[in-house]
């Protein structure tokens, strides 16, 4: 769908530029660039797409079948399913977790999506039958799922919402008091320039974030070696695990382009577990992520919900070495 996005990134910075590919510059800017036109793309589209179902649907009534109907936890599985199946970064997850909550939907039901959407997509799942086989797929594919909807349920309980940044809170507060779409007779194209106006007015409150938190993962993504970490996570010892975990938090990648190196380290003998849990961390838990959540969440609230996933992650890893 982007590959056009690529074609101009490439010819940009190899073309224009005139940086070598094979650079850890042109590898770093070629990744900013594509990554930045993509991600801004889709924070787009996607806070308009939820502008028109503000505009049409009634979201509180959504909201409030969700906090008050019974679904003995399914709405977290829903959720969880919904994330695997967008093939999304943890980063381009961002603005559809902006979306969700500025539509209503429970903080806790929005984690679910939040943390599988990175970790699990079909891309990865097919690399992965195709490098691991069928048994480590579904271990990893399955685990996902779990990971988000546990870890959504539990962040649910633990009643988030005053940790939500002043920003959001404010888009909360305007959804409950200007409920006028429902009620207005305007046809569909009178009420678009309204809503692309309001679309652009994010878009451009979190454009500082969406910058910062992809130039860092471009430093990572072009100068940070390969062999460094198969180099010190093949021993196979307990605090390898918790080691690959806390490594590649400060790191960045989609699934799709990390699990051609969760490849190589195993084939340089860093065990199976260590190596997903590593991929599970890079993809789900990133500092890149982290400055863009910064603009919907306070500082504590972030930790929160690194601190949950981290663990999570960590104790994956050791049952994904006992399993594969």
């Amino acid at each position: 769908m982007f590959n056009w996005l690529q074609n101009f990134a490439d010819w940009l910075i190899y073309s224009i530029f005139n940086i070598a590919p094979e650079s850890h510059l042109g590898t770093a800017l070629n990744f900013f660039v594509y990554d930045t036109l993509k991600i801004l793309i889709l924070l787009f589209v996607i806070v308009f797409f939820m502008g028109i179902v503000n505009a049409y649907f009634p979201v509180e009534r959504l909201k409030n079948y969700l906090q008050n109907t019974k679904l003995f936890g399914l709405e977290y599985v829903f959720s969880s399913i919904f994330g695997a199946l967008t093939p999304f970064c943890s980063c381009s997850s961002v603005p559809l977790f902006i979306g969700f909550v500025q539509g209503g939907i429970p903080l806790g039901v929005t984690f679910s999506f939040l943390i599988t959407s990175p970790l699990v997509n079909e891309v990865a799942i097919a690399m992965f039958i195709g490098m691991f086989g069928l048994k480590a797929t579904l271990i990893y594919a399955l685990s996902g799922i779990l990971l988000g909807t546990l870890g959504g349920w539990l962040l649910g309980k633990l009643h988030l919402e005053p940790l939500l940044s002043d920003w959001v809170k404010q888009i909360l507060n305007q959804n409950t008091q200007q409920n006028l779409y429902e009620t207005e007779t305007r046809t569909f194209y009178q009420r678009l320039p309204e809503i692309g106006r309001g679309a652009w007015s994010i878009v451009k409150d979190v454009l500082i974030y969406v910058i910062i938190g992809i130039a860092i993962g471009a430093a990572m993504h072009g100068f940070v070696p390969k062999n460094f970490f198969s180099q010190y996570l093949g021993g196979g010892q307990w605090w390898t695990v918790p080691l690959a975990v806390l490594i590649a938090v400060p790191m960045y990648a989609n699934a799709a382009a990390i699990v051609p190196i969760i490849d190589v380290f195993v084939a340089k003998g860093v065990p199976l577990g260590t190596a997903i849990a590593f991929m599970m961390a890079t993809v789900g838990l990133s500092i890149p992520e982290a400055t863009l959540l910064k603009k919907v969440m306070s500082l504590k609230l972030i930790a929160i919900f690194f601190g949950v996933i981290t663990l999570a992650i960590i104790f994956s890893g050791f049952l994904f070495n006992l399993l594969l």
